[in-house]
């Protein structure tokens, strides 16, 4: 007696495929987008449904606008930054150091010097 599941080789979803089973698809439009890399990407889009500005490529992660002829540029990629480095852009050098003396003052009064 062979072993396995009585839905062996099946998958959800399957069955007769068509537009009986499922009804009619709705109407759609394929939109041209083109990158600064020369590619066109064409994805699919509902005829009712708000076509975005630009798109990402997916063969090279640049934005893609609806004009071939200008492109839109890549975006900047500012480097990371580390927390002190955030903590540097909202407080001064003067800051930094009246907090720093007023946390010693606090820890030397509380070990009682």
């Amino acid at each position: 007696m062979a072993g396995g599941s009585a839905i062996r080789g099946s998958r959800v979803g399957a069955g007769p495929m068509g537009e009986k089973e499922r009804g009619e698809t709705a109407p759609r439009q394929r939109v041209s987008f083109f990158c600064a890399n020369g590619h066109e990407v064409k994805p699919v889009f509902a005829e009712e449904a708000v076509v975005p500005d630009t798109w990402d490529c997916p063969k090279c992660g640049f934005p893609a606008g609806r004009q071939s002829e200008a492109p839109p540029s890549a975006l900047r990629n500012e480097p990371y930054k580390t927390h002190l480095a955030y903590v540097k852009e909202r407080r001064s050098d003067e800051d930094g150091a009246a907090l720093l003396d007023e946390a010693l003052q606090k820890l030397k009064a509380r070990r009682g010097e």
